[in-house]
């Protein structure tokens, strides 16, 4: 079985894509929009153009997203997705893009399990934790 994260944007998940390719290499594979749906009874108000589902990949991992209700006001509580970068160096490199425009919740730093470890929450709320490890033992 497999688990994947579906996050909806409330009407940023374009934005989102673009920032996450430009961030963390991601690659978009689908885009389905509100306004290309057979059966528009189930499309929010305003939703036309807005990402009715998209799935995207950032190296091994697929994420799906939506703009769900087109609210504007996305709420991403309770959750973090985790970035096991290669070394600290790519995990200062990781942490800082995603912190542009967001809210550094744990600075980046080595930690007694880890070479490096940090909390952001980027530009859009979600929160990710950025590891690189595991420590040496002493």
């Amino acid at each position: 079985m497999k688990i994947e994260p579906y996050l909806i944007f409330e009407g940023r998940t374009e934005e989102a894509l673009r920032f996450y390719e430009k961030t963390l290499g991601a690659k978009v594979d689908v885009i389905m929009r509100f306004k290309d749906s057979p059966e528009p009874q189930y499309n929010p108000p305003n939703s036309g153009d807005k990402v009715m589902h998209s799935l995207f990949r950032i190296g091994d991992a697929q994420i799906m997203a939506s703009d769900g209700s087109c609210t504007g006001k996305p709420g991403f509580q309770g959750f973090s997705l985790t970035i096991n970068a290669a070394s600290p160096a790519e995990a200062e490199q990781r942490f800082k893009a995603l912190a542009e425009g967001g809210q550094v919740q744990m600075p980046l730093a080595e930690t007694f399990f880890a070479k490096s470890f940090g909390c952001v929450a980027d530009r859009f709320g979600v929160s990710w934790m950025v590891i690189a490890g595991p420590k040496d033992p002493a």
